[in-house]
């Protein structure tokens, strides 16, 4: 395991967590230390619930080592079954209980709780928070899902939403209206929701939706084999992937088509002269898998972007992403390491990032413009208002969401043409950027031409230059500064002057 200041996943436990917290009557007991007891700070906080999560520790401590944290593990798991009655129990041992082999599945076992308990087997060590939630969902599927009726009515189940998911219950409800237009209903959903009576009535729908293969394929694939359900491979993130979604429902369930576009608000702003502005603007794409390759096709084929980097976090997608890089003629970059992440942005020099929470600071740093399409997210990416992601809506809120960073990029732009006005300099930062509000515009003396201006790790910027380098726009002034040192140190120069600033322009324009 890597100390690192920022993570795109936890270990697997929080991937169980996060199951056991989307389900109701399912209890989770973890055999963990003091430190690994966080799940409140996850679910209360970021996500804002307002229910605790439904998690026991046994919270051993070091003391405890050289006695029977066994004992502790047992107590723990009556207690918890004593005081919630759950439905279901799932049991298990975090990352560093993991290491003094105590085995709670084999414990658990052994109580004769009069409930189904459910071991999880999660190598801390070698895997991680969205392998985890996968996993855990497919134990909890394959010890309580059976063959029963099918319903009357064509009915599926949708698969894989959990709790600290990105806009995963503003997604069910896009979908659950969509499939309803086309007189499908929802048998259950799950893990999000459901309950362990619920998972045991799976096997009545006709077929399944996989919402988010990270986190609810390994139990599709179970369900297609064993209880007969075939799942539908689109994720409908997108206008062209929803219209893909509906054609692929409607084989499987033999209805007809049924679509209601005249929600779409992306189409019409496409084929409009304002959409023009967008045209071409650079873009660096990262998430987990499946938001990711959802917003690479949403970039180049429906707002005109282009497309300069792409990659995942999660190694379990790491294949279709490399297919689909490989498509857009790029190389996929496959980390967990946000430095990583941060130098190939910093090299690419994009417009806009498509990301996480972890890009968004990554942007901030570089002065690059980003929107979030993917966890990990902190609190403002779990909004009051309806948000979701996936279908018509999804696809209108993506636009927003989107297009609003260039929009306000642009009024950046046009401040930085008029910063010669009594209204709009350097100083009074943009109108949508707080706290930079000045009463009047500094006096400006410019400095003398061969006065040093600003010293990069390589080169001196003279004054002129840097005023020069002022009138670019701010959004591809890195690149403009970052092209211009290469250039100076590669003909040897200590300075860079306004002669240079050009000369390196009409190099790098040949």
């Amino acid at each position: 395991m890597k100390l690192t200041l920022w993570t795109y996943e936890g270990p697997p436990h929080v991937g169980a967590m996060r199951v056991a917290t989307a389900m109701k009557g399912l209890h989770y007991v973890l055999h963990a230390p003091q430190g690994d007891t966080y799940a409140d700070l996850l679910f209360t906080m970021i996500e804002r619930r307002n229910h605790r999560p439904p998690v026991t520790y046994t919270t051993f401590q070091a003391r405890d080592l050289g006695a029977d944290t066994a004992n502790l593990f047992k107590t723990a798991c009556q207690a918890a079954y004593d005081r919630f009655k759950p439905e279901a129990m799932i049991v298990g041992a975090s990352c560093t209980a993991e290491l003094i082999q105590d085995d709670p599945g084999g414990m658990a076992e052994m109580m004769g709780l009069p409930v189904p308990v459910i071991a999880l087997e999660l190598p801390s060590y070698q895997r991680k928070e969205n392998f985890g939630a996968d996993e855990t969902f497919f134990q909890i599927t394959r010890a309580l899902a059976k063959p029963v009726e099918k319903t009357a009515q064509v009915s599926c189940n949708l698969i894989g939403p959990t709790a600290l998911g990105f806009r995963h219950r503003d997604d069910i409800t896009e979908l659950t209206g969509m499939l309803a237009d086309m007189g499908i209903s929802v048998n259950v959903c799950a893990p999000y929701g459901a309950t362990p009576s619920d998972i045991t009535r799976l096997g009545a729908a006709h077929f399944n939706v996989l919402m988010y293969p990270e986190t609810g394929e390994s139990a599709c694939r179970w369900m297609e084999r064993e209880l007969g359900l075939p799942f539908t491979k689109t994720v409908p993130i997108g206008v062209g992937a929803t219209r893909d979604f509906i054609r692929e429902v409607s084989t499987l369930a033999n209805v007809p088509q049924a679509m209601d576009e005249e929600r779409l608000r992306l189409p019409w702003y496409s084929a409009s002269v304002d959409s023009t502005y967008l045209t071409g603007k650079r873009v660096f794409i990262f998430g987990d898998g499946t938001h990711a390759a959802a917003a690479a096709r949403i970039a180049r084929d429906e707002m005109g972007f282009e497309v300069v980097g792409l990659g995942c976090y999660n190694r379990e997608m790491a294949r279709p992403i490399r297919a689909l890089a490989k498509e857009y003629g790029l190389t996929a970059l496959i980390t967990d390491d946000y430095l990583e992440v941060e130098a190939a942005i910093e090299a690419a020099a994009p417009e806009m990032i498509l990301g996480t929470q972890m890009e968004r600071m990554i942007g901030k740093r570089l002065g690059i413009p980003c929107a979030v399409i993917s966890a990990p997210v902190h609190v403002q990416d779990f909004p009051a208002r309806y948000s979701p992601q996936m279908g018509i809506e999804g696809a209108n809120v993506i636009f927003d969401t989107w297009v609003h960073p260039l929009v306000m990029g642009l009024e950046e732009h046009l401040l930085h043409m008029f910063r010669d006005d009594f209204e709009f300099h350097d100083a009074a930062g943009a109108s949508h950027h707080g706290g930079q509000h000045t009463a009047k515009a500094p006096a400006e003396t410019p400095a003398p031409t061969d006065t040093p201006a600003k010293t990069s790790d390589v080169v001196v910027w003279l004054a002129d230059a840097e005023r020069e380098l002022k009138k670019i726009p701010f959004f591809v002034r890195g690149k403009a500064r970052r092209n211009t040192e290469i250039f100076a140190s590669q003909k040897g120069l200590n300075e860079i002057g306004i002669d240079t600033l050009y000369e390196a322009k009409a190099h790098y324009a040949r």
